[in-house]
């Protein structure tokens, strides 16, 4: 299910506005830039949505003993530890 998307703006000054002119993709940037202000980014991935070689082998022995779950209060997927 995608979730939807809405659109925000806010005025920046005039040398704000200058700098993000040469950034290619600005609206993945200020994304960028939001979530990690708001400590909403992925510890592992550091928001990139890929593992490295390394984070994958390093994932690939977590998952040994922990299991992605759904809440059933809040819908959203938890890290659940398989050992007692």
């Amino acid at each position: 299910m995608n979730k939807k998307q809405s659109i925000i703006t806010f005025k920046v000054d005039d040398e704000l506005f200058e700098a993000l002119q040469n950034i290619p993709n600005r609206s993945e940037f200020i994304r960028s830039a939001l979530v990690n202000a708001l400590g909403s980014v992925c510890p592992l991935c550091n928001g990139s949505g890929m593992l490295t070689k390394n984070q994958k082998k390093h994932w690939d022995a977590f998952a040994e003993s922990h299991t992605i779950e759904r809440c059933d209060t809040c819908n959203e997927h938890v890290l659940v530890c398989l050992k007692d």
